[in-house]
């Protein structure tokens, strides 16, 4: 949102309060104004009347108080600025957008003491809302910010909408937490919600396939797969990551995932590398979910993701193309657009 410093004149306040009050003025200006130019003005810009009101108040015609208005640009009376911070987030997501071939990117401000995953969710759930038409498959995944996101969104009133969870269900915290994301963001939208009742990771792939075999799930899947659109969160993979949290892999397993240094950060419980391409893990045969590949099948996909420990994650995920629609912190944008 940009800021807009209208005026470059200013009035005492007695004499402002004086000229906001209904009265029969005539068309001679007050005193405080030189002439009908710079009244005008201070008639649109600070008392915010129309131009058809104003055309009443001076006795003139609604194409003369529109040439008042560009005179009073064209003198500098009047003066417009943009706020900076605005312009460069404008800049940055355009950039972004340009850099990593994406339909649209959203970048707000980061703020000091203020955490970047519910600023990051609740810009996503005004960019979810343009996003959706009737009809929709929205396919959710878990995490802080999408679990943000949920809670932002607002009732859509949108028929035949459907949120469907896109990977298995845990025990686990909120903040992992695929039926929580899904349950939530679909009572908010007033939309059809369809959980997926089978755990995040099984033993074995084996166990694996014979539940997906079950027609409940082979439905269900069969939804998740048709899904028009889809909010997913990018993570990191360090000690205090929601993935590390999550109890997904063991501890032995994920420290020396890490200590390989391929992964680069997760999408979906599916690790990937710098060119967000999918990298092996132990426990990819029994996750129940959405494989990266069936991620980029989704002809709209919307990532929120920000934060220091995951420039790299997002920058691999928007390398990769996983994300056609992109919402993160100004911060993260700069990191992303400098290579550091």
């Amino acid at each position: 949102m940009t800021s807009v410093r209208r005026l470059a004149f200013s009035l005492p306040m007695s004499d402002a309060r004086l000229l906001s009050k209904p009265s029969r003025l005539p068309a001679t200006p007050p005193p405080q104004f030189g002439d009908l130019v710079a009244w005008a003005a201070w008639l649109y810009y600070v008392d915010e009347m129309t131009q058809a009101e104003i055309a009443l108040r001076l006795g003139v015609s609604r194409a003369s108080v529109a040439n008042y208005l560009q005179e009073a640009r064209r003198a500098g009376i009047v003066t417009i600025r943009l706020d900076p911070g605005a312009v460069s987030r404008t800049a940055a997501a355009k950039a972004l957008a340009e850099r990593f071939g994406l339909a649209e990117a959203t970048v707000v401000p980061a703020l000091e003491g203020r955490r970047v995953d519910t600023r990051i969710g609740v810009a996503g759930a005004k960019v979810l809302a343009a996003l959706l038409e009737e009809g929709d498959t929205v396919g959710v995944a878990w995490g802080r910010t999408i679990l943000a996101l949920a809670r932002a969104a607002e009732p859509a009133g949108i028929e035949r909408l459907t949120v469907a969870q896109v990977s298995g269900s845990s025990a686990s915290t909120d903040d992992f937490a695929p039926e929580l994301c899904t349950t939530l963001l679909a009572n908010q939208l007033g939309a059809r919600c369809v959980n997926l009742h089978a755990p995040a990771v099984l033993s074995s792939r084996d166990l694996r396939d014979r539940l997906l075999a079950e027609p409940a799930l082979q439905r269900q899947f069969a939804l998740i797969n048709s899904a028009t659109k889809i909010v997913f969160g990018v993570g990191d993979i360090g000690p205090t990551s929601t993935f590390h949290r999550s109890g997904m892999l063991t501890e032995e397993d994920l420290g020396r995932i890490v200590a390989e240094g391929r992964a680069k950060g997760v999408v979906i419980g599916r690790l990937i590398d710098a060119a967000g391409r999918p990298v092996p893990s132990p426990i990819d045969d029994g996750i129940v979910g959405i494989s990266v590949e069936e991620l980029k099948a989704v002809p709209v996909r919307l990532c929120l993701a920000g934060g220091p420990l995951k420039t790299e994650a997002i920058r691999g995920a928007l390398v990769g193309g996983l994300a056609t629609h992109f919402v993160t912190d100004s911060d993260t944008a700069e990191r992303l657009l400098s290579g550091s």
